[in-house]
């Protein structure tokens, strides 16, 4: 049997990956070899001072990651060196030119750490890559439910695993709710300026989307109430932190006085929730105020990966609903995909989702403070932790012109018509600071940009 004690200090991960993190670390070190025999569970959890299923666990993810082995009355024994650098796989460049920048991107991963644990649980799915290919439990598997309700809970919410609901994205999730609360040429209130996925949506179903008038906290109340007198809406949108694109968060009080419009009328809430696991301090979301008729969707593209195509969501306490909403999931969906369920799971099991979180609170905020360096203050809208800036144009720029003059800037540069409900666009634009993009490019971009705004068209050199 092998002498060996692992340190397991050097890991913030819990402590079976910190074990199995050790072991792929001194594989590569050389003090560890195939063919060794690693301590018995309980030798190690003594030697440690931890839980001997601790020890157990870390095993077990060793041997998911192709490191050991093991065999019934024998122990676990190493089966191989971990994968030097130049045996890695390396990148397809044709997936890393794959970009869409009108969509509103966090910053990518960047930190090699970061990077190496999540492949490291990407890899791990490779033992249980057979059942992940089948048609799985509709709706989420019961693990994975307990993952999301252990990632709803960072956000105060505690529903019944009944009401959690595993759907493919927050976009079909959207459209199902939609579809089943209300028909062709009925009324959907949203703030004015509003989601453009919201839109689409709207216009697919042939729903009358209505903007409501709003200030710096989001809808007014009273815009809400008069909505319900005069047109009988159907169901209310909002995306209420670090909203889409004005980036404000709806204070507290106010999503409460909001909730009691909408118990007033009955009218349901569609909460889309795709940012709010970003911020520390964030007031509870609106169907912690209005249990009963607001749907609650926890989208994972923002806080973890788009790629991810996965949404969290919790349906009112009526369960009526959820049949419905079920209903309308399995017959344009069927399914969330199995693997990429099972990668959120463990991603938030281990950790990896919050670190994750962690990277994306840091980069935003720094991307944030290289725009506050450039541009005055009171002429852009933003927030430390959002992902974009909504911007006012000024000196005779139009959007059109301006997003023309930004083309080939790397920025996503989005003019106000994807997102306003009702009239005349505002001159304005969203421009999202994340993607691919990195720090020095970005800086590049605004500088770029901060000098197109310091004038007219015309002397920025554009005459589209």
């Amino acid at each position: 049997m092998k002498t060996w004690h692992p340190d397991l200090s050097v890991s913030d991960s819990p402590l079976y990956m910190a074990l199995a993190e050790a072991i792929e670390r001194d594989l590569r070190r050389g003090t560890l070899s195939a063919g060794d025999k690693l301590p018995t569970h309980r030798d190690l959890a003594g030697r440690l001072a931890i839980d001997v299923t601790t020890v157990a666990r870390g095993y077990v993810e060793a041997q998911k990651r192709g490191l050991v082995q093991a065999h019934v009355g024998r122990g676990t024994f190493v089966t191989g060196a971990a994968r030097t650098a130049s045996e890695t796989v390396q990148p397809d460049a044709r997936r890393a030119a794959i970009i869409d920048p009108s969509m509103n991107m966090p910053p990518e991963p960047d930190d090699p750490a970061l990077v190496a644990r999540m492949r490291a649980g990407f890899s791990a799915l490779a033992a249980d890559l057979v059942p992940l290919l089948r048609y799985q439990t509709f709706g989420g598997a019961p693990m994975d439910k307990e993952a999301a309700a252990l990632w709803l809970g960072r956000r105060g919410l505690v529903p019944a695993q009944e009401r959690i609901f595993i759907a493919p994205g927050a976009h079909p999730a959207l459209l199902a709710i939609l579809g089943i609360v209300a028909k062709p040429g009925e009324t959907v209130l949203s703030e004015t300026i509003t989601y453009p996925g919201m839109r689409s949506i709207a216009a697919q179903l042939r729903l009358r989307l209505t903007g409501l008038a709003m200030d710096d906290d989001g809808i007014l109340p009273e815009a809400f109430a008069e909505a319900c007198e005069q047109e009988t809406p159907k169901a209310l949108y909002l995306n209420p932190t670090l909203q889409n694109p004005l980036t404000f968060t709806m204070p507290a009080a106010r999503r409460a006085e909001i909730a009691a419009v909408a118990q007033k009328y009955r009218v349901p809430i569609i909460e889309d929730d795709a940012y709010g696991f970003l911020p520390l301090n964030r007031p509870a979301p609106l169907t912690s105020h209005a249990p009963d008729l607001t749907w609650h969707i926890g989208g994972l593209s923002k806080c973890i990966g788009a790629g991810l195509r996965l949404a969290y969501v919790v349906a009112p306490e009526d369960g009526r609903a959820l049949w419905s909403f079920a209903g309308a999931m399995r017959s344009g969906n069927v399914m969330a995909s199995p693997l990429t369920a099972a990668l959120a799971t463990r991603w938030i099991g281990d950790g990896t989702a919050d670190a994750i979180l962690d990277f994306l609170r840091e980069e935003a905020t720094t991307r944030q403070a290289m725009v506050a360096s450039l541009l005055p203050p009171g002429s852009y809208r933003a927030d430390p932790l959002s992902f974009n800036i909504w911007l006012p144009l000024p000196h005779g720029w139009t959007r059109s012109t301006f997003s023309a003059h930004m083309r080939t800037s790397g920025l996503g540069t989005v003019a106000s018509d994807a997102f306003a409900v009702d009239g005349t666009p505002p001159e304005a634009v969203r421009v999202c600071l994340g993607g691919p993009i990195a720090r020095p490019q970005l800086q590049t971009a605004l500088e770029f940009m901060a000098h197109a705004l310091e004038g007219p068209p015309e002397m920025a050199g554009s005459f589209f």
